[in-house]
């Protein structure tokens, strides 16, 4: 029989890099749109600055994600290398081993040596992979799949509060984009939670509190400019 259990666990590393690059992307661009709005920019001048941020941040976060995750794959290529290396070498310590990981979780001396037995006879380095080192396929690294991504999902969250200066004409408010990101941040932190499992109002007033600060800071800053030139 199959193992067709769905567990909400499973999904939290995708989860993970959608709510990263969806929140960088609404707080980012939110954040550069007030920046250059508090600094006296016209509505062309915070259109473009906004775009910009929107690819630039895309590219950025497509290529921190498959530096990052490209090298967690070198690292655990390099650690499964090594593994059969020591299986082909010295293949009864890796069984002991193996045996006192279990005993360690808690199975008799008995049961964890069966247990090792019977795994590495199956498949000696998917065990060791996994009870030694930690490597799931859930925890895999798919470098090129995270890239498109976080990419994907900052350019989405990134949308939401650039249509407040695409969709309406003339000049610029604050207010507007700040309730539009504030708004998208809230429903985002919302689905989020649900998708995962975990106490929506938490995630919400999480996510808003510290977006809210990015934002300040960056309208702050944009005034303070707009003094000094």
């Amino acid at each position: 029989m199959g193992h067709d259990e769905s567990h909400k666990i499973s999904r939290s590393s995708v989860l993970r890099a959608a709510v990263m690059g969806a929140n960088d992307g609404i707080v980012s661009t939110s954040s550069i749109l007030t920046g250059v709005v508090a600094g006296g920019g016209s509505h062309n001048s915070v259109l473009l600055a906004g775009i910009a941020g929107v690819v630039a941040g895309a590219m950025s976060m497509a290529t921190g994600e498959y530096v990052s995750v490209s090298s967690q794959a070198d690292t655990e290529r390099a650690a499964l290398a090594e593994e059969q290396r020591e299986l082909d070498q010295n293949f009864t310590g890796e069984m002991h081993e193996l045996t006192a990981i279990y005993v360690h979780r808690g199975l008799n001396p008995a049961l964890a040596r069966q247990v090792a037995v019977a795994l590495m006879k199956h498949d000696a380095l998917n065990a060791h992979a996994r009870d030694e080192l930690g490597i799931t396929e859930f925890s895999t690294a798919r470098p090129l799949m995270a890239a498109l991504f976080s990419a994907g999902s900052f350019m989405a969250g990134a949308l939401l509060p650039l249509s407040s200066v695409i969709l309406i004409s003339g000049p610029v408010s604050i207010m507007r984009i700040v309730i539009t990101a504030m708004l998208s941040l809230v429903l985002l932190g919302a689905l989020s939670a649900k998708a995962g499992g975990a106490p929506v109002f938490r995630s919400v007033i999480r996510v808003s509190f510290w977006s809210s600060l990015a934002m300040a800071a960056s309208g702050l800053t944009g005034s303070l400019f707009s003094h000094f030139t």
